[in-house]
Formats: structure tokens, C-alpha cells, sequence
């Protein structure tokens, strides 16, 4: 929400950049996100969100300038100190490092940069309130003499202020540069967004091409990213989609990016987008592929939510907004970028199913838990807290854990074991639950000879059974093998905590 330039190639075809990825003006909203005036309406909006119990976090861009390469325009920080504020070719200084995609790269190892970061955060919490940041391109800030180092002075100098390392800081943790992918990288007090998780899910649900050791660690919080510097699962933003790339309804509805409207002939965004078309490109009167497609959306959508860690959801996903397969519409200030609200009444089973599932996730703390599962419950089992199982009914081990890739898996998660206690100093419990998940084509018949039979079991959820597909509540024979449809998710529950509990 800073204030912007929109670039000269982007006017010049009458288009704009809407998303506001190019910054001038660090201290400024943007006027053409104003009704009424900036700064009364922008703290008018995050006072009217807090009052809702809805925290602001606000997207920065501080990796670059809306000045770009040599070429561009001198507006502001290249007239008044270009060497200070920006990264400059050590062979030849005309010329700038260019580690973002835009042409220039802001100098984090000049003090008079770190400061003008650090003064506008302080403002946008001390003035603005808002309640935390996301980094944009997060590894550029963290470039020293090249590479990104863990050590920068960028991590340094915001650990030390006390009002910024207070607040929740995100990494959109890689850039465009060599080296830049650092995804559980970041120094403990981030989190990141998990782009592990996005692409293992995808590849899972649409590919078939996610490991059995990878999916189980993005469905526990990613501890192999995150555990070892100390982090705990909030480290992990999960998300299937964001802002940048496909929305949820075009991801299964396009092999293929349809990039023709920002007239670069096809050529922007991302081409590899783990995506699939459920067997025909784009809208189609296709009832079964129509089907398909629903139950894909749910099943990434259930995914999310009940996954540990943070879940993140692109604005629109939860009642089915498309952008006609444009995976980079950032300069669309058009009816391809704006959320249609009559979508919510047109696609309200997919709404309501987002709302459930989000009412679910805080009724029950097995799937919020605030430590790691031990490594060696995930790898080797027999210790109560989660326990995986093939569709035999069998324990996951060995070469089927780590080598294999199992389209379908049951995951046995016990609500007594998350040895946590609530505000009161009281042990938090929760039900026993079975995640069963089928990536496959095919109909699979899980065996559950190895539920726990104590107390009944019970069908909650199943992402084939819709447009009354949750809450159900119908009792589980664990005698009999439960039949999951190609493509679909299934949540079981076993009750052993009152609701006065």
C-alpha cells in the first residue's frame, strides 16, 4: 500500500501497476487507494480491523525502487545518494546488481538505507499500527558482499529495535538471484512463506509427484526446515496460492498460462506452475470435469487448514475467483484482478466449506500445535502423538518413507499427546483423529484395523461427498475398509473431549 510508480513500458500500453510492487515512497500510502485521505483512512481501516479482532500485516517492498536500471527515472533516492542507496556493479558503477527482476536492488550494507528501512517500519507500527510485515523478496535485504547471509546486517539491526521484533516479520524468503532460494533459512523470530509446502501439494494433488517423506513433513509443520535453528511451526506459512501466480480455480482449470492481456506475448510469469486442467483447458460445460475440478479446490483448501503451521489463503480462493489463467495480472486494474463478490453466492457450497473448515481448525488444537512432532514419531512410529499408515493398514517405514512416493496415506493423530497447557496452566487435549488422503486416479480401500477402538469413530468430513459433505458424523466400522474416491480427502474423529472441557 505505499505509494507507487507505475512503470514507463506499462503506461505507455495504457496498463498500471495495480498490484503497487514499485515503491517511491516508503513513509506514503498510495492516493489511488483512497476515497476520502491517505493517512486518516488508512488508520481508519486498521482501527476498524482490530476492532473485528483482525490483525493488519502489511506487505512491504524494500528490495528496490520504482527508479529502475540506468535507464529509468531519476524520481528520488538515485538524485539524492545513488551509491548509498542502491547496489552498484563493482566492475562498472553506472550500472546497478540486480537481484529483484526490476533493474535495481536497495543497498542494505549502507547505514543511511538501513535506516530509511527502519524509520519506515517504526513508522507503520508507531503512526499506522499496523501489526506486523511481509518482506518482499526478503533474500535481497539479506545480500551482503553477494551471497545471503544469515548474518546480515539487515537481520541484525531489526532484532535489535524493540518496537519492530516485537511484531510478526515474514519472509517471502528467496529472489531472483543466484543463491536466492533460502526457504528455512531465515534466523529464528521469522517465518516464511513455505514454498516447500505449495509445491509438494501441488505436485501431490495435480502431479502425482510429491514424496512420502516430504508430503508428511508439510503436513506436520515442516520440521525439517524450520527445527533444527530452533524455530517452532509458526515458522511456516502454508499456501498453495498467493497473489503471485495462479488463483485456486484457474490451477486446476490450466495447464497453461494465458498471459496474452499484459502484452508481452506470453512471456512473463512463471511457465512450470504445478498446475493441471482436470482434462480441459479453461471454462468448460464438462459436468464431470466441473466435479473434478470442485473437489480439487476442496481437497487443497482442506489441506491448508488442517496442515501445521499458519495458513495462508489468496483473497477469493474460498468461493472460486479466476483470473481466465493470467498468473501474473499485477498490472490489471480490471475486472481480470477484482474480486467478483457475487462469486460468494454463486459458489456458496465452496464458501461454506471454508468457513467450516476454519471454525474446525480452532475447535481443535491437534491441528495448531505450538511444538514439532519428535523426528523419530514421524519416521519410526511407536510412540503415541501421530503414527502414518499405507492403505494396508500398515505402519510407513524405511525405504517406503523415504524413497517412495505413496498417492495415498492415513495419518493417525492422537489429541493427548500435545503436552501443551492453555492459559491457565491447564494440559491441552483434543479428539483422535485419521487424515486419510488419496492423490491417486483411483478408488482406494483403506484398511483400519489399527484404530483404536475404544470410543466410536466417526466420518467427518470426506472432500467427494458434497454439497453436505461435513459434519457428518456417520459411524466408522473399523472392520470395514473405508472406500476414498480418486482425488479425495477424508477426516475421521474420534471423540474423547467433551465440549466442557
Amino acid at each position: 500500500v505505499q505509494a507507487k510508480v507505475s512503470e514507463r513500458h506499462l503506461v505507455e500500453k495504457e496498463l498500471s501497476n495495480y498490484w503497487g510492487y514499485n515503491t517511491i515512497g516508503f513513509f506514503a500510502p498510495e492516493m489511488n487507494y483512497s476515497a476520502t485521505g491517505l493517512v486518516n483512512e488508512f488508520k481508519t481501516l486498521v482501527k476498524s480491523y482490530h476492532t473485528a479482532g483482525i490483525e493488519v500485516i502489511l506487505d512491504v517492498v524494500y528490495n528496490h525502487t520504482a527508479e529502475g536500471n540506468q535507464l529509468g527515472p531519476t524520481l528520488c533516492f538515485r538524485g539524492v545518494d545513488n551509491t548509498a542507496y542502491y547496489r552498484l556493479s563493482p566492475d562498472n558503477r553506472r550500472y546497478y546488481e540486480d537481484f529483484t527482476g526490476t533493474g535495481n536492488t536497495l543497498n542494505m550494507q549502507h547505514p543511511r538505507s538501513l535506516q530509511l528501512l527502519m524509520d519506515s517500519l517504526r513508522y507503520w507500527v508507531l503512526e499506522m499500527h499496523v501489526d506486523g510485515f511481509r518482506f518482499d523478496l526478503a533474500a535481497a535485504l539479506a545480500r551482503e558482499l553477494h551471497a545471503v547471509d544469515r548474518l546480515a546486517a539487515f537481520f541484525d539491526i531489526i532484532h535489535q529495535d524493540p518496537v519492530i521484533s516485537q511484531v510478526k516479520i515474514i519472509a517471502e524468503p528467496w529472489d531472483l538471484g543466484d543463491g536466492g532460494y533460502q526457504v528455512g533459512n531465515f534466523p529464528v523470530g521469522w517465518a516464511e512463506w513455505n514454498g516447500k509446502f505449495r509445491d509438494c501439494m501441488r505436485g501431490y494433488w495435480n502431479r502425482e509427484e510429491c514424496r512420502t517423506e516430504d508430503l508428511v513433513h508439510r503436513l506436520t509443520g515442516s520440521s525439517d526446515l524450520y527445527a533444527s535453528s530452533g524455530r517452532l511451526p509458526y515458522a511456516s506459512i502454508n499456501f498453495v496460492t498467493c497473489h503471485d501466480g495462479f488463483t485456486l480455480n484457474d490451477l486446476v482449470s490450466y495447464n497453461n498460462k494465458h498471459n496474452e492481456a499484459n502484452q508481452e506475448d506470453n512471456r512473463d510469469g512463471r511457465d512450470d506452475n504445478l498446475s493441471w486442467n482436470c482434462g480441459v483447458e479453461g471454462p468448460t460445460e464438462d459436468q464431470g470435469v466441473n466435479e473434478l475440478r470442485a473437489r480439487q479446490q476442496r481437497n487443497f483448501l482442506a489441506i491448508v487448514l488442517l496442515a501445521q503451521g499458519v495458513p495462508m489463503l489468496l483473497g477469493g480462493d474460498e468461493f472460486g475467483r479466476t483470473q481466465e489463467g493470467n498468473n501474473n495480472a499485477y498490472c490489471q486494474d480490471n475486472g481480470l484482478s477484482w474480486i467478483d463478490w457475487d462469486l460468494a453466492g454463486k459458489n456458496s457450497d465452496l464458501l461454506k466449506f471454508v468457513q467450516y473448515l476454519i471454525t474446525f481448525r480452532k475447535k481443535h488444537p491437534a491441528f495448531r500445535r505450538r511444538h514439532f512432532y519428535p523426528e523419530h514419531r514421524l519416521r519410526n512410529g511407536g510412540i503415541k502423538g501421530i503414527s502414518c499408515f499405507n492403505s494396508s493398514g500398515d505402519e510407513i517405514s524405511g525405504e517406503q518413507w523415504t524413497s517412495g512416493t505413496l498417492h495415498h496415506l492415513g495419518m493417525l493423530i492422537f489429541g493427548d499427546s500435545i503436552v501443551e497447557y492453555d492459559r491457565r496452566g491447564r494440559l491441552i487435549k483434543d479428539d483422535n483423529f485419521l487424515l486419510l488422503i488419496n492423490g491417486s486416479p483411483d478408488q482406494i480401500e483403506f484398511s483400519l484395523k489399527f484404530l483404536p477402538d475404544k470410543t466410536p469413530w466417526q466420518l467427518e468430513f470426506d472432500t467427494n461427498r458434497f454439497p453436505d459433505g461435513y459434519g457428518l458424523g456417520d459411524s466408522i466400522d473399523s472392520a470395514v475398509p473405508y472406500k476414498l474416491e480418486a482425488r479425495s480427502l477424508a477426516l475421521m474423529v474420534q471423540p474423547v473431549v467433551s465440549d466442557e472441557e
